[in-house]
């Protein structure tokens, strides 16, 4: 399954987006709650098709899992509170109107503790209790759902363009107007550490890891050299706040300040990020200090000798991964994947299934299962597959083609055609989609058929609004 969004269709839609034309605006003192949700829903469509969004079950149920938690010892909240991983370097988090929270893998990456990355997210979580960023957009102007996507899609294209200046032209037509007014001020960022620190210390949490993660940040020149828009870089005055944050830590009992820390599964996470997406040089020290004895840093180290075609290696890591840890999921799955790649049908299949009997909603196990199933020719078991990860992520482009694709090998035509019309709609290529649904229509001959061309239909005519609204 894919892990990231397609950077080519990401520019595509970048074109789409950054139309200079504002419809839908919010005026002076008209952004209310019910505007911000309405905003957050087409936000989330946006933003999921523009940003490079990590998909692994195992790291977007982890983060979600940490969210939950800090929002749970809370009042009642209007916010559902989504967090999604954006793959990218920066030490970064930020959170958009209708609770939506995007935490980026490098900040992941480069902490230390489970209780850093708690404390960078109640932080964001302040910001939207404290209706932060709907309070700006409230004092501004005018401000429409495509200027704040434009601004927010800054971030995609800093990373298609390597933070170059093409990739800051590209959304400074329409981003540069709201910068001004969507920027924290220093009360902002005052008020988000204030209550974050709270959150943080409610749910659980070493109050510590606010302050150690910003000092991190601070050291690790927070967002990375401009690789993101500055006005996305929304956390000024480090040094002060660090500051104000020790002082407030100081009244507390001593108690919280030694709350034991549990990172257990933030290095199983962290562990996976490395070894998949990380600078290898890097991914391969940390590995290395932290030697051989523990079964998730040798998953850390077979998938990165995999990933660099260093097969030998990579055999001998999961080998010695699995004689220390039989039954870990992640690490039978992992193994599963490795040797279905390399061509082993059987022992990936064998891993996988051991994999997928101890967590049977790892969709991630699941799509690669039915990938092997589909070439081992059972193609009913895989199309059952491939059905049970779209209930999880029912807009993955990269699913809905091998699942197109399978059914058509048997012969299914109409709804294989489908699902590649799918396959082509989310991954923003709608020329294609076209293509495809008039094949779809060709080749229907029942009421399901018919039923599965009109489902799609309408759910590209909703895509298409949200789209023609952010223009």
């Amino acid at each position: 399954m894919k892990l990231l969004r397609s950077i080519a269709a990401l520019l595509c839609m970048l074109g789409i987006l950054l139309a200079p034309v504002q419809s839908q605006a919010f005026l002076f003192g008209k952004f209310g709650l019910k505007e911000e949700m309405e905003m957050g829903r087409e936000l989330e469509v946006l933003m999921r098709s523009t940003l490079p969004i990590v998909e692994d079950p195992e790291i977007r149920n982890y983060v979600q899992g940490i969210v939950d938690r800090i929002v749970k010892t809370l009042p009642p909240q209007p916010y559902k509170f989504p967090a999604n991983v954006v793959l990218h370097k920066s030490l970064n988090a930020f959170a958009a109107p209708g609770g939506f929270v995007f935490v980026f893998s490098g900040l992941i990456m480069n902490l230390k503790h489970e209780s850093e990355l708690a404390g960078v997210l109640s932080h964001e979580i302040a910001h939207v209790t404290q209706r932060h960023i709907a309070g700006r957009i409230e004092r501004g102007r005018v401000i429409s759902l495509g200027s704040l996507v434009g601004m927010l899609a800054g971030v995609a294209a800093g990373m298609a363009g390597g933070g170059s200046a093409g990739g800051a032209a590209i959304v400074g037509t329409m981003a540069a107007g709201t910068a001004a007014t969507l920027n924290y001020s220093r009360i902002d960022e005052s008020d988000a550490d204030r209550f974050g620190l709270q959150y943080l210390v409610k749910a659980g949490y070493n109050p510590k890891g606010l302050c150690s993660a910003f000092e991190i940040m601070r050291s690790q020149s927070w967002g990375r050299a401009g690789s993101i828009p500055a006005y996305l870089t929304t956390h000024p005055d480090m040094d002060l706040r660090i500051t104000q944050m020790r002082a407030s830590m100081q009244a507390m009992p001593k108690s919280l300040l030694e709350r034991k820390e549990d990172d257990r599964q933030f290095f199983r996470v962290q562990t996976l990020l490395l070894a998949r997406h990380g600078d290898p040089d890097h991914a391969s020290r940390i590995f290395d200090e932290r030697g051989d004895r523990n079964a998730v840093n040798l998953l850390g180290k077979a998938m990165l000798a995999s990933r660099q075609n260093r097969v030998g290696d990579a055999e001998r890591y999961f080998a010695k991964a699995l004689a220390l840890a039989p039954k870990d999921e992640l690490i039978l799955r992992e193994a599963g994947i490795f040797e279905y790649e390399k061509g082993d049908l059987s022992k990936g299949r064998r891993y996988l299934e051991q994999a997928l009997r101890i967590a049977p909603r790892d969709y991630y196990a699941s799509f690669f299962y039915a990938r092997l199933l589909d070439e081992a020719g059972d193609s009913a078991g895989a199309q059952k597959q491939y059905r049970e990860v779209l209930r999880h992520v029912p807009d993955d482009s990269e699913v809905h083609f091998y699942y197109g694709r399978s059914l058509g090998n048997s012969r299914k035509l109409c709804e294989g055609y489908v699902h590649l019309a799918y396959a082509e709609l989310y991954g923003n290529n709608t020329r294609k989609a076209a293509s495809w649904l008039e094949r779809a229509k060709a080749a229907a001959k029942t009421d399901d058929d018919r039923a599965a061309v009109k489902a799609f239909e309408k759910k590209a005519k909703e895509r298409a609004a949200i789209i023609k609204k952010a223009r």
